[in-house]
């Protein structure tokens, strides 16, 4: 796979994050939608700060804007939520920002140039380009993931990208029925086990 193939997949995977804040209230990207705070503008500026570090500090390269809420002693979690002072755009922003920077990182070096990241244990801290850019991939779906169940739950659209949603075509009826279906089976399973 090339440095392009990677890159492309790691774009997806930002875009993919973004477009789950689209036609949402600043409330609705906030919203809190389980018990330990998962939100969506949240998981954009966590993704953001972690990107910043693996295509920056570690590569030498150091994002020049300061993030805060991932400095040593920073308040734990600040970098999935936002406070009422912090802007969708100003988060949105930081984050094409950060998508430039690692970027040009990704550009500049060769797949096999070797990077520290600083917070990780000594023994795994040597890394190389290719290792970061299959890391941030993995990083950046696992929260575009997240994003796609909590933007579900706040208002039911679902599926990768807009308009390929990747879902089957069904109107809402169906999906009660599949939601229907698949809960009676799970209750069959649920009442064997016991058995």
């Amino acid at each position: 796979m090339t440095k392009a193939d990677l890159r492309r997949y790691l774009q997806s995977g930002r875009d993919t994050l973004l477009w789950k804040l689209d036609g949402l209230s600043e409330y609705d990207v906030r919203r809190p939608m389980v018990p330990t705070g998962t939100n969506l503008l949240g998981l954009v500026k966590h993704v953001a700060s972690v990107e910043s570090g693996y295509f920056g500090a570690t590569f030498g390269r150091p994002f020049e804007e300061p993030v805060p809420w991932i400095d040593e002693g920073a308040e734990p979690n600040a970098d999935m939520w936002a406070t009422p002072e912090e802007t969708r755009e100003q988060i949105t922003d930081l984050y094409r920002r950060v998508w430039a920077h690692s970027d040009a990182t990704i550009e500049a070096l060769p797949l096999d140039a070797v990077g520290h990241v600083p917070w990780w244990s000594p023994e795994h801290r040597e890394v190389t380009l290719h290792r970061i850019l299959i890391h941030m991939i993995a990083e950046t779906d696992r929260h575009a993931g997240h994003a796609d169940i909590v933007r579900e739950l706040i208002d039911g659209a679902a599926g990768l990208r807009r308009p390929d949603d990747n879902l089957p075509p069904a109107d809402s009826a169906w999906w009660k029925s599949h939601y229907d279906r698949l809960e009676q089976a799970a209750k069959e399973a649920g009442s064997t086990q016991g058995r």
